[in-house]
Parts: C-alpha cells; sequence; structure tokens
C-alpha cells in the first residue's frame, strides 16, 4: 500500500460511526519492520492526533490516552513488533481499541476477530500460501470457530482444503478416504501445496495414535482398519498386524464405527476395506482362527464369507446345532456387511428353518385320519413350504451362486424325497383309507360353501363387505398376509383353512366361491353357475347380484389404473363387492415362467395390502375378507420320469397334469378316485381322478413343476383371512413396538470402555412389533462421542434372558467436564421425525487414557 492508500484507508477507519458506547476511534498501529516509518509523518488525518510508541514510552502512552487527552481519536504508530500480553503496559487500551495493519495475516486476523495473540499470527504466517487464493479464504472464513486456538486454525484450514462442512479431523480422514480410490487423491494434493504435512501428521497422531515412520494415506487406512478389528478379534493378532494397532484406540473405533456404518460411506467403505482386506491378507489369517474368534468381527467382508461357508459347510454335513447357527445369524444381523450379505443369509436361515422342522419330526410324517393331517397341515406343516419358498425367493437372488449350489441341491432333495414324498404318501393312504370315493372330509369347513359361511352373514346384517380372491393364494402365503396385515393397522385380523374342492383348478374354485343354487359342467366342460358361464368377470357380477342386488365384481388390474374417484364410484351403494387377484396363477401357469412363481407371491403379498390400505383409506371399508381359489404345488427340479402317471384310455371330459375329470368311475393305477356329486349334485355321474401324492399325469401341455388341480394339502388346503378394521378409540387393536429399557443401575460413565444392558420388556407376539434402536452416546450439543450399537428387540422367547442385550461403548478420548451432561441416546431407526426413543442424562468422569481404559 502506497502512502496516499494508507491515508484513505486510515481516514475511512476513523470516521467510521462509533459503535458500543465508545466515545472517539483509537487504533493502533504495529510495523515491526518499519516499512511505512519515514511515511508516517507524511500522512494527513482530519481530526486524529498521530503518536509514536516505543518500547521506553509506554506508561507516557498509557498517560497520555487515559489521563492527560481522553477525547482526541489517536493513531498509535509503533515502529516494533506487537508485545505479548503479559508484557503489553496497552493490553487495556488495545481491548477498547482496534489494530491497523498493511500485511495480509494482520488484517484477516482482524476481520476473524482475533486482535491480540502473537502466537496466532505465527499459525496464520504458516499458511501464506493457503491464504494466498482467494476462494480458499473464503472457504477458511465460512466456518463459524467460537474461538481461535492454533489447532483449531490447523483443522479449519485442513476442513477448507477437503472440502469439509464441518471443522472436525474425523470429517478430514473421511474426505481424505474417500478420494483414496481415485487415481489422484487431490484433497492429500491439496494439504501438501497449501497446507502443513507435518501439521497434519501431529494431528493424527495426537487424536489416534498414528506414528509408523512411513506415513502415507494408505498405511493410515490400514491403521485405522487393523485398529478395529483388535477390538472385536479374539486371540493373538498377527505380528504384522500389530505395527498398525493404535496404543490409544477409543478415537480410532469411534470413527470407524461412524465411518463404516453411515449410509452415505458405505459403498466407498466396502471398496477401501476389500483393498486393505488383500493387502493385509485377512483370509489367510483367519485360516488359524475358529469361527467363535470373530462372530461380531465386522472390519472386513470376509469374517462374513467365513462364516457364510462355515454354516454351509456344517448344514451339508448334516450337523444339527441348528440353534448355534441361528444365533450368529442374528448376532450379524447388525453388522456392516449383513446389507451385502442380506440373501445369502435368509437362504441359510431358510434352510436351517427346513431341516431344522423335518428333523425334530423324526424326518417323517405321523401316520393319522385325514381330518387330523388336515389340522396339522394348518397348524404346522405348512410352514416347511414356506421355508422351501423362502430360500428360494433369497437364493435366486444371490448374485454368486456357486458356494449355494450344493445346499440348494440338499433343500431341495429333503424338502421334495424326505417332506413331500413322505407327506403324499401318508395323505393319500389316509384319504384311500376313509374317504373311498367320497369328498369332502367330514367336519372340516369347505370351499363349497364359502359365500354362505363367510359372506351371506354381512349381507344379512346389511353390513357392507369387500371378497379379495387372488388365484392360488395358498394357505401358507395367506398365513404371511395375516400375519403382515395384523401387525400394519389397528383391526382383528384372522385366518381360518377351508377344504377346498377338487379337483383344484381355477374354473370350479371360482365358481364355488359365488352363491350359487346349481354348478355345472356344459358339453365344453365349461362351469356354469346358476345358468351362467362363470369364467368371465362380467358374469360373475351377475351372479352376485342376482343373488343380492347391491353387489359387484371388478378385476384387481382394474382397480390399479383408476384414481381416486373412479375407485370410489366403482363401490358407490355396493354391499357385496368381489376383487379378482391374479399374479401367481398367471405366472405360474406358463412353462416360461413358472420358475418365478415365488418371486410373484411376493408380488402378490405387495399387491394385496396395498389393495387392503386403498380399500380403506379411499372407501372406508371395515370388512375385508380375504380367500383364493386353490393353492399350488411347485417344485424347482425338473421332474423325473417316475414322478408321472401314465394314464388309462377313458373318455374324459378335462385332462390336466393334476386331475381328470371323466363320465367314466374306473379307477386308474397309481390315482385316487372321487365323485364329484358332492358340488355337482347328486347323479352328476362325474368323476374326478387325481395322481396319488404329488405325481402328475403324463400329458402334453404348459409346465410341470407348477401345477394344482390334485387332492394335496398344498392344493386344497384353502386359506379365508378375515380382517376388520377398527376405528374405535380402543386400544384392544392397537399395534406398538416392544419395549426396550435401560436396566443397568450405574447412570455414570468413570470408564472409557463401559458395558450397559438393556430389556426388551415383553415378548413379539399379536399386536406387537420388533423395535430396532440405534444407541449411542452424545454430549450437550448433539456430537457422537461413541460407538453406535444396534439392539434388534424381536425376540419371541418368554424367557427374560433370552431379550436381555448387553451392548459395548468405546468412548472417544477427549477431556470430558464433570459439570456438563452427556446423554446416551437411543434412536428408533425406523420413525423418520420422533425418531429419539429415549435419552438418558449420563455424567462422564473419566480421565484421558491412552489405553483401553482397564
Amino acid at each position: 500500500m502506497n502512502t496516499k492508500e494508507i491515508n484513505r484507508v486510515l481516514q475511512d477507519t476513523f470516521n467510521k460511526e462509533l459503535t458500543e458506547g465508545k466515545k472517539r476511534h483509537i487504533v493502533f498501529w504495529y510495523d515491526e519492520a518499519g516499512e511505512f516509518i519515514e511515511d508516517i509523518d507524511e500522512l494527513n488525518l482530519e481530526g486524529v492526533r498521530i503518536w509514536k510508541l516505543t518500547p521506553h514510552n509506554m506508561f507516557a502512552t498509557k498517560l497520555e490516552v487515559e489521563k492527560n487527552d481522553v477525547n482526541s481519536n489517536f493513531l498509535i504508530y509503533a515502529n516494533m513488533a506487537k508485545p505479548s500480553a503479559r508484557e503489553d503496559w496497552l493490553l487495556d487500551v488495545y481491548k477498547y481499541s482496534q489494530e491497523f495493519a498493511t500485511d495480509k495475516m494482520t488484517v484477516m486476523m482482524r476481520e476473524l476477530g482475533i486482535t491480540n495473540d502473537a502466537a496466532l499470527r505465527d499459525v496464520f504466517k504458516k499458511y501464506t500460501k493457503f491464504f494466498k487464493s482467494k476462494e480458499r479464504e473464503a472457504l477458511f472464513k465460512s466456518f463459524s470457530v467460537p474461538e481461535y486456538t492454533e489447532e483449531q486454525i490447523d483443522l479449519v484450514v485442513l476442513a477448507s482444503l477437503c472440502k469439509c462442512n464441518i471443522v472436525n479431523l474425523d470429517e478430514v480422514i473421511k474426505a481424505l478416504f474417500r478420494e483414496q480410490l481415485k487415481e489422484t487423491n487431490k484433497y492429500w494434493e491439496n494439504i501438501r501445496k497449501f497446507g502443513n504435512e507435518e501439521t497434519f501428521w501431529n494431528l493424527v497422531e495426537k487424536t489416534y495414535g498414528y506414528n509408523l515412520q512411513d506415513k502415507s494415506i494408505n498405511s493410515l487406512l490400514i491403521f485405522f482398519l487393523l485398529t478395529n478389528v483388535s477390538e472385536t478379534l479374539s486371540g493373538d493378532i498377527p505380528k504384522t498386524w500389530q505395527p498398525y494397532i493404535s496404543a490409544i484406540p477409543m478415537n480410532a473405533i469411534v470413527f470407524m464405527n461412524q465411518f463404516m456404518n453411515h449410509s452415505a460411506d458405505e459403498v466407498i467403505y466396502n471398496e477401501l476395506a476389500n483393498t486393505v482386506e488383500k493387502q493385509v491378507k485377512v483370509t489367510e489369517h483367519l485360516q488359524s482362527k475358529e469361527i467363535k474368534d470373530y462372530i461380531t468381527s465386522d472390519t472386513f467382508c470376509c469374517f462374513d464369507t467365513n462364516i457364510i461357508t462355515y454354516i454351509t459347510k456344517q448344514l451339508m454335513n448334516a450337523i444339527h446345532d441348528y440353534t448355534s447357527y441361528i444365533e450368529i445369524i442374528a448376532a450379524r444381523r447388525k453388522l456392516h456387511w449383513f446389507s451385502v450379505f442380506r440373501n445369502e443369509y435368509e437362504a441359510l436361515y431358510q434352510a436351517i428353518q427346513l431341516f431344522q422342522q423335518i428333523y425334530e419330526m423324526g424326518n417323517a410324517i405321523t401316520e393319522s385320519q385325514p381330518f387330523d393331517l388336515f389340522k396339522a397341515y394348518e397348524s404346522k406343516y405348512h410352514n416347511i413350504d414356506t421355508a422351501y419358498r423362502k430360500f428360494y425367493v433369497a437364493f435366486d437372488q444371490i448374485e454368486d451362486k456357486d458356494g449355494f449350489r450344493a445346499l440348494r441341491d440338499k433343500v431341495e432333495n429333503i424338502y421334495t424325497n424326505v417332506y413331500i414324498n413322505d407327506l403324499a404318501i401318508k395323505w393319500s393312504d389316509a384319504l384311500e383309507g376313509e374317504q373311498e370315493e367320497y369328498w369332502p372330509i367330514a367336519g372340516l369347513e369347505s370351499q363349497h360353501t364359502f359365500y354362505r359361511s363367510f359372506v351371506q352373514p354381512f349381507v344379512n346384517k346389511e353390513e357392507r363387505v369387500f371378497v379379495i380372491i387372488s388365484d392360488a393364494l395358498r394357505y401358507e402365503v395367506a398365513k404371511e398376509l395375516s400375519n403382515m396385515l395384523n401387525v400394519e393397522r389397528k383391526a382383528s385380523t384372522d385366518i381360518v383353512a377351508m377344504q377346498g374342492v377338487l379337483p383344484s383348478y381355477t374354473d370350479l374354485g371360482m365358481a364355488t366361491l359365488l352363491p350359487y343354487k346349481s354348478i355345472t359342467f356344459n358339453e365344453n366342460a365349461e362351469v356354469y353357475v346358476n345358468d351362467y358361464k362363470a369364467s368371465s368377470t362380467e358374469n360373475r357380477a351377475t351372479i352376485l347380484s342376482k343373488h343380492y342386488k347391491d353387489s359387484t365384481a371388478i378385476q384387481y388390474k382394474d382397480l390399479a389404473a383408476m384414481n381416486r374417484q373412479q375407485f370410489r364410484d366403482v363401490f358407490s351403494g355396493k354391499k357385496v363387492s368381489y376383487i379378482y387377484h391374479n399374479v401367481i396363477d398367471a405366472r405360474g401357469d406358463h412353462a416360461a415362467t413358472e420358475h418365478e412363481v415365488f418371486h410373484a407371491v411376493e408380488q402378490t403379498l405387495k399387491d394385496i395390502r396395498s389393495l387392503v390400505d386403498q380399500l380403506i383409506n379411499t372407501v372406508s371399508a371395515s370388512n375385508i375378507v380375504i380367500t383364493a381359489d386353490h393353492g399350488f404345488i411347485y417344485n424347482r427340479d425338473t421332474l423325473q420320469a417316475s414322478d408321472k402317471v401314465k394314464k388309462d384310455f377313458l373318455n374324459t371330459d378335462i385332462e390336466k397334469r393334476r386331475f381328470i375329470i371323466s363320465s367314466e368311475s374306473n379307477s386308474i393305477e397309481g390315482t385316487m378316485n372321487f365323485s364329484m356329486d358332492y358340488v355337482l349334485g347328486e347323479g352328476s355321474g362325474k368323476y374326478v381322478k387325481v395322481p396319488r401324492g404329488a405325481n402328475r399325469f403324463a400329458v402334453q401341455g404348459t409346465g410341470a413343476n407348477y401345477v394344482h388341480g390334485g387332492a394335496m394339502l398344498q392344493e386344497i388346503v384353502v386359506p379365508v383371512i378375515k380382517f376388520k378394521n377398527d376405528r374405535s378409540k380402543s386400544s384392544k387393536n392397537d399395534v406398538r413396538k416392544v419395549e426396550v429399557k435401560l436396566t443397568s443401575l450405574t447412570r455414570k460413565i468413570t470408564n472409557s470402555i463401559t458395558y450397559l444392558e438393556f430389556f426388551q420388556t415383553e415378548k413379539i407376539e399379536g399386536k406387537k412389533t420388533p423395535l430396532r434402536l440405534k444407541v449411542y452416546f452424545t454430549d450437550e450439543e448433539g456430537n457422537r462421542i461413541s460407538n453406535e450399537n444396534i439392539i434388534i428387540a424381536d425376540s419371541q422367547s418368554s424367557k427374560p434372558e433370552d431379550r436381555t442385550f448387553k451392548e459395548k461403548f468405546v468412548l472417544k478420548s477427549m477431556t470430558y467436564d464433570k459439570t456438563k451432561k452427556y446423554y446416551l441416546v437411543l434412536e428408533d431407526e425406523e420413525e423418520a421425525v420422533e425418531n429419539i426413543y429415549e435419552k438418558v442424562a449420563f455424567p462422564i468422569d473419566i480421565a484421558i487414557t491412552n489405553d483401553f481404559g482397564f
């Protein structure tokens, strides 16, 4: 700045409006280098006294300014360094004055409110190159810093160079790690060019304990990951890893917990961890470890792949330690890599469920009467079909199936050749022994009386009812749907099983769900109800309205295309509404898509739940009944020739893979023969022939893996879900999550490592649903100061010990103020707004430690 410019800037400074009760302007100008010593006398400042300060006239200056002349504006020029606060006689004057400087650092310090700190001036000078850029300077100034210290300035510079949103070393490290995957780490280059490498490494060592001689961002990454591993890996740590394990691990562990579990960093972390996993040969080192040594380790994905391989091998070797396997999977659910291997773990879990249920029933179905076997299927055997279905839903989504092919083969073999085969023999023997040619089984609710049993009661009371009929919604699927509906709404939900019609195929099943006086076949074996052909939605609507005028029928796909008003109009004035849904059967009945039938089940569950919501929210539905026309059998593997039954020559009305309808009463070897008088009326002269068990007739046509029409329990146990929405003020049908309570007696933290116990106060049942919590410690400002634990409270056990959680908390190594408040926060992961489940005050009284706090 030249003399003229200096004169202008100074004059502008003195002309500024006085604030904060000041009566005059006093400006200090320290010109240590004497750059302007010859120019000071040339200044012409109106209304300002220029006073020259020297090391020898400090007292005289103080006397002049504060006693002799208390009214004048002063420019106090000093050709000397600014004295330290301890040696400054004019410190009290300086505090209510301001400083003028011509060097950039001083100007900026003044703008930041740093007015009297010679030590900080040196810190700013360290970053001369940094502040040469207006963009970097603007970034520095954009951060809100309550108080500047040397370390804080270092951190603000680093945060600016790494484009962080907050001033925090953790955030700087995260930014550097994110860039590490790229060809050039631009943030590290920024630090090297415009920051200070030595300062950075000193901060890292002080905060995390990283002190390797050959420092690099890659070795820092290895340091963090291996330090994190050391916290959960039991037994000896490999010698080659030991230099990378921090002596003060708390901050590194907390950092890693937050970095790897933050959704925004998940993909980047996984790539980094996979790279390091290879570099430090984690898989090789784990060969000397047992699975129990790393059940809770989740730094690297090989922990999960090893555990998955272990459980798979155990199952293949028929080691029946099923409870142990389920406990291992439960432990992995709350760890980092579970989401990556969700399908693998789900496939394992469902295989365990299938094997365990078959193992516990002694690999055999108990011989019983038809009624008892039907009830046994309704209560327990259907769960095996569910496990088989869910295994394939998960298996189909596994990208690398090689490690699961042998297990898949075993699941298929056990399900088909042990469960289905034995159930087929016992069920067929029971039917042949008791039923002879009579259908249905006495004592069971029958599908052909559906309308009279489940719809007519609403008609009699003039209550509105909606009937959803989903083609091939077999009982085990409906059971899952019923459970879902039960915990998604304030409503009462019940499910019962009907004995389906025989043959269990669409035309007849759909017909018997309607109100009818007669069901007949024409010469083309088409089904008629009350003289109306029953295959079209329009005719079904006619049949319904002929019985009860305020009735209608519509296809789900047509409803799905309607807007809200059109949806209302369809049901306006209707008391009985039949809604037909067809996804499972539509997919399964075609050879090209039958392998997708289990995924069609998943879509069906979504569709019907969405439809129930729409009916309640749009037309205020209260009574909803959900049923099906029939169930189905599905096996993934291609059938063998021995699974197919050759039919003798006879005259037939209909020939399908699972049934034949004929006017001839004679039996065919390997089949069961039943009269259809029960539904067509006495003397109908029609007979249905079904293969024993799950066999198929050898007929030409579509795929043979997905079938229905026969008498297997999977086909003829037809569900009826009775759903009643509850708009009352009563809490009887309220859905609520189970409660979790902190049960540890202590409410004070005295150690960097702290264990706390939590308790799920009630088991999952009925309307009580699981609760998933994130649990961690924060300071008063909400900054996290510990690792984060996940509690999944979903135990169905009645035993209190099975509903107890012991969680380990690692607190950051930092200075804790005994007078301040710290909090244990329990956060409900599923709540978007009111997500704080509980907040418990915890005083913290611990010294800074350089170890684990033991």
